[in-house]
């Protein structure tokens, strides 16, 4: 009896990707857009405990974006903050780079995969997946914080915590003047595309930013209330309801309980189950929309060897789940 590989039954139920037993990984060492060390060091990681290798297993072929330490090179020598903005010309640097690879997998039809590193490379992962699938593209991003602070609503500066306002033009003029190092992020995502789930921690701005544009966000009150099954279901329903259209999820690692992940930069208490963040993997998969996703801001500096361990395998995990990978 011939098995089928888990890439074989995500390529029957694939409705997008013409390359889609490939898996095209962008590997991001990338710590600009926040202060902590060590979150550039979590896709190293990641490949040091076989995540290649894992999806290889699947049935899936790799292919792997060229020279990863670009990230840790290209850093500014003088690179002082604009307003509030740290880091701003290495975080808009890392970012392209980002878009481009990302691009040059979603055009070859593969499920493009990056492991970063810090959040704010997000700005480029849904850069370069629209530039392929358009203003169609759905944006599920999980997370216990909502990543859509402004230039100007930032408190802290810090970029990770902003990369949804550049994308969906939420930035005014005075934000990103034509002389910004970020001038070339256009908006290319629709705001009623973009749905939360696991939001925890989020800034007084960011509230009045979601209730201003009425983005659709679950959080951990909704989990609570309806359980994780009903509330992916309804995310979906929110952004994509007849399951038509492709999708990009972000998965931030701290939207998992500090339990079940704690080797990352802003852990908040009361958190997403292991069960509860492999199931929203597990669903997305089974829609056959997955045209990307990010895992991001796995942290080996923080913690003990247990933590890293533990951090490291569920953030692998989680990814495999995403590439089709079931209990059954």
């Amino acid at each position: 009896m011939t098995l089928v590989t888990d890439a074989q039954l995500m390529a029957d139920r694939s409705k997008f990707l013409k390359n889609s037993t490939t898996v095209g990984i962008t590997c991001v060492p990338f710590s600009g857009g926040q202060p902590k060390g060590g979150v550039d060091d979590g896709p190293v990681e990641m490949v040091r405990f076989g995540i290649l290798d894992q999806i290889q297993g699947m049935g899936y072929s790799v292919e792997l974006s060229e020279n990863m330490d670009k990230y840790r090179t290209m850093q500014p020598a003088h690179d002082p903050p604009i307003g509030k903005l740290k880091n701003p010309r290495y975080v808009s640097m890392a970012a392209r780079r980002v878009a481009e690879q990302v691009q040059a997998h979603c055009s070859q039809g593969r499920l493009a995969v990056t492991l970063g590193g810090d959040h704010s490379i997000a700005m480029g992962t849904l850069v370069g997946s629209s530039a392929v699938y358009g203003d169609d593209l759905c944006v599920v991003w999980i997370d216990a914080h909502s990543d859509i602070n402004t230039p100007s609503s930032t408190d802290s500066g810090n970029l990770h915590g902003c990369p949804l306002s550049f994308v969906l033009g939420l930035c005014d003029e005075s934000d990103v003047p034509a002389d910004s190092p970020f001038a070339w992020v256009k908006p290319c995502i629709r705001q009623s595309h973009l749905v939360y789930i696991g939001l925890r921690d989020v800034d007084a701005g960011e509230k009045a930013i979601l209730r201003k544009h009425n983005i659709k966000a679950f959080s951990m009150h909704d989990v609570d209330k309806y359980g994780i099954g009903r509330v992916v279901e309804m995310a979906l329903d929110h952004v994509n309801k007849d399951r038509v259209l492709p999708i990009h999820m972000s998965f931030d690692v701290d939207a998992l309980d500090p339990s079940v992940a704690p080797a990352t930069g802003t852990p908040v208490r009361g958190g997403l189950t292991f069960r509860e963040g492999h199931y929203i993997c597990e669903a997305v998969a089974e829609t056959g929309c997955l045209v990307a996703l990010d895992l991001v801001e796995v942290n080996p500096a923080l913690g003990d060897p247990e933590s890293l361990r533990q951090t490291v395998a569920v953030g692998c995990s989680l990814v495999r789940c995403s590439l089709g990978e079931s209990l059954l």
